[in-house]
């Protein structure tokens, strides 16, 4: 059990860390994606 603690706090923390970026910056990739895609239109002036 003592090594499975070690394991978490030492491999669980990185995770959750990941996981919290990834969510904080879906939004702004989702913003952006759609940026570029209506990039064309933008351009062609309509």
């Amino acid at each position: 059990m003592e090594q499975w603690m070690q394991w978490v706090s030492e491999v669980g923390f990185p995770i959750v860390v990941t996981l919290y970026l990834l969510h904080r910056i879906e939004a702004k990739l989702d913003k952006l994606n759609s940026s570029i895609q209506m990039l064309p239109a933008k351009i062609r002036g309509n």
